[in-house]
């Protein structure tokens, strides 16, 4: 693959969100929150009078700092229940070692920031979004290498979780982009 120009491995940059949300320090704890709700976010970055990210604020930070301790979200300001420091992570480092990191640091969200400038967020959930295709990549170079460019067994293509119905399944469809188990494939080919 690297001979014909295509890059190897995934990075940080090919799957982070971006532009990033954010909200100020000094932002009443009740507006973050309906704000992520209207936005539909599991986390929003915190940033300074500056514009510079200091924290960040997920559902749990919501769950355990106000809601379980009974704290009023309209009197207090998001840098009181933020997470900080922001960790961060390169644009161009490699999506296995990103995940490696989050699993070490046990979190699930990395603000990315390039020469200073916080660029985007990626999230356990944006490296999971894309695992099928990583796997399909993974067993097509493994048919590369043993010189066999036949196809896997359809029953051997792929292994998942469902995008309709979120059950596991050893024999996963591809249809229209979704990953279907056989039963959510077969109720696909009846309507």
């Amino acid at each position: 693959m690297a001979e014909i120009g295509l890059r190897t491995r995934m990075l940080v940059k090919d799957v982070m969100s971006s532009p990033v949300i954010t909200v100020g320090e000094s932002e009443k704890v009740d507006k973050v929150a309906q704000f992520m709700e209207m936005q539909r976010l599991g986390s929003i970055i915190v940033t300074d009078k500056k514009g510079r990210p200091v924290g960040i604020i997920t559902e749990r930070d919501l769950v355990t700092r106000v809601l379980a301790k009974n704290k009023l979200a309209s009197v207090i300001l998001a840098k009181g229940i933020m997470t900080s420091p922001l960790i961060t992570i390169s644009p161009d480092e490699s999506l296995s070692n990103t995940a490696r990191r989050m699993s070490r640091l046990n979190i699930r969200r990395l603000g990315v920031v390039y020469k200073g400038n916080l660029v985007g967020l990626i999230s356990a959930k944006d490296i999971l979004a894309i695992t099928p295709e990583l796997i399909e990549m993974i067993q097509e170079r493994a048919l590369i290498r043993e010189g066999n460019s036949e196809e896997l067994p359809e029953s051997h293509q792929m292994a998942g979780y469902c995008d309709r119905c979120g059950q596991w399944s050893s024999e996963m469809k591809e249809v229209e982009g979704e990953y279907l188990c056989v039963n959510c494939y077969s109720e696909n080919e009846g309507s």
